[in-house]
């Protein structure tokens, strides 16, 4: 049995840029829109590329119990969405994983 198969998962952190140092550097916007009669529908619109979109949507619905998808914007570019108003769920995670701080979030809507 050769010890190289073994990968300690406690270590890894899916969120992080290919290089240790984690820096974001614009604004991320945080956006609510209403669907049809009670539903809403919360956007998320300007994390960095280097970050892996698609494992952040599946820690988010695992962890609000919502739905959510990654869709192509022609302006905004990658835009995150999730079902329900998430807003405050949204900045509390992106500042619990350290994808942004708390000044670098602004949060639109209502």
């Amino acid at each position: 049995m050769s010890s190289g198969g073994i990968v300690n998962l406690k270590t890894f952190d899916p969120f992080a840029k290919e290089d240790n140092f984690v820096v974001q550097d614009g604004l991320i916007h945080v956006r609510i829109q209403q669907r049809n009669g009670r539903k809403t529908l919360t956007t998320v619109q300007g994390i960095d590329n280097a970050y892996d979109k698609k494992k952040i949507i599946r820690a988010c619905k695992k962890e609000f119990a919502c739905n959510g998808t990654v869709v192509e914007h022609p302006e905004y570019g990658e835009v995150i969405q999730l079902q329900g108003d998430q807003r405050n769920n949204i900045c509390q995670f992106l500042t619990k994983v350290q994808i942004a701080k708390a000044d670098q979030l602004k949060v639109h809507g209502f």
